[in-house]
């Protein structure tokens, strides 16, 4: 009779922890640019919490990635999307890390009168950091569902399901 493996196994702590970063990030970068688009302060303000939030949680999902990567490598049939994946990441955690630089600048004021601008280039960073981490997000999701990386394979007659 084949054992069923413990749940909490290293590779599983990443898609565990990709999910707060992507709610995160995206619906920041939503409110923002409406909050941006009608001068709504309020929707910018609650979209800045977001992304600061979502900043600190996209590089503990790279972290747990590189924890991941160890485990899967050996596993998939093509290591290059696997690459990819993670290269992306590391842009989308640096693009959201800038955008989240000009957002504490911009509170603290250190560059008031360009502050039209800064917002700007904050709408700007979120925009192109929101494809690219759709993009990351797709790769992620052809490495599980196309090549099962990190996912248990059960026998064929599910005999470790069995007590």
């Amino acid at each position: 009779m084949n054992e069923l493996p413990e749940f909490w196994r290293v590779e599983i702590w990443h898609p565990l922890s990709i999910h707060f970063p992507l709610a995160l990030l995206l619906f920041g970068t939503v409110f923002y640019l409406i909050g941006f688009g009608l001068k709504k302060r309020f929707l910018e303000n609650m979209a800045k919490v977001l992304v600061l939030l979502g900043t600190l949680s996209a590089w503990l999902s790279v972290y747990t990635g590189n924890i991941a990567d160890a485990e899967v490598v050996r596993e998939i049939c093509d290591p290059t999307v696997l690459e990819i994946h993670e290269q992306n990441a590391y842009v989308v955690a640096t693009l959201f890390s800038i955008a989240s630089l000009l957002i504490v600048t911009e509170y603290y004021g250190f560059m008031r009168k360009l502050t039209r601008y800064v917002r700007f280039f904050i709408a700007v960073f979120l925009l192109v950091g929101s494809g690219f981490l759709s993009y990351t997000g797709h790769l992620g999701a052809t490495l599980v569902y196309q090549q099962s990386a990190g996912v248990y394979t059960p026998s064929e007659d599910c005999d470790e399901f069995t007590d």
